[in-house]
């Protein structure tokens, strides 16, 4: 299971599986790219960054923070490029793609829709026993995303089980 928290200059991943002593993680980090970069340059280095994470950790399905409009058109816009990327290359790759709003993500991790960004990498290194809370937050963000789909995945079979939606 992966996580991916989009952004153009940091986007954020964290790889956790499911253990019989709990959620570990596999991986935790961003992917950077220059903000002087040509914005074609920075969305092709991302894009072989993603392709590159995701062929290397193979994971069954990826988790996208769902985009909501920000009051910044400019990152709302660079933050929406990243999320296309990276949903692209998951189905690409033979991944499974869903999304989580950031509350469905701060309450399935912390149980409030509306904790900081603090709280949830505290929760982060809490539930995945490491040593520190993982940075930046981003990271910690996606890590995050990971764990929420962990939570909402047998609910998630049960409904497509009975027929429902995905």
């Amino acid at each position: 299971m992966l996580g991916i928290d989009p952004g153009l200059s940091r986007c954020g991943y964290g790889a956790v599986r499911a253990t019989a002593r709990g959620p570990r993680a596999e991986a935790v980090g961003v992917i950077r790219t220059a903000p002087a970069d040509p914005l074609p340059e920075r969305l092709a280095e991302l894009q072989l960054e993603l392709r590159a994470l995701l062929t290397e950790l193979r994971p069954d399905v990826v988790a996208v923070e769902r985009i909501f409009f920000q009051n910044n058109v400019r990152t709302a816009m660079s933050v929406g490029q990243a999320s296309g990327l990276a949903m692209a290359e998951a189905i690409a790759l033979g991944c499974e793609v869903v999304q989580y709003s950031p509350n469905e993500v701060k309450l399935a991790v912390t149980g409030d829709g509306a904790a900081d960004k603090v709280q949830v990498q505290t929760m982060v290194q809490r539930l995945l026993g490491l040593a520190a809370p993982p940075k930046p937050a981003d990271a910690a963000d996606a890590a995050a995303l990971a764990l929420c789909h962990l939570a909402h995945a047998p609910v998630r079979a049960r409904i497509a089980a009975a027929g429902g939606v995905r």
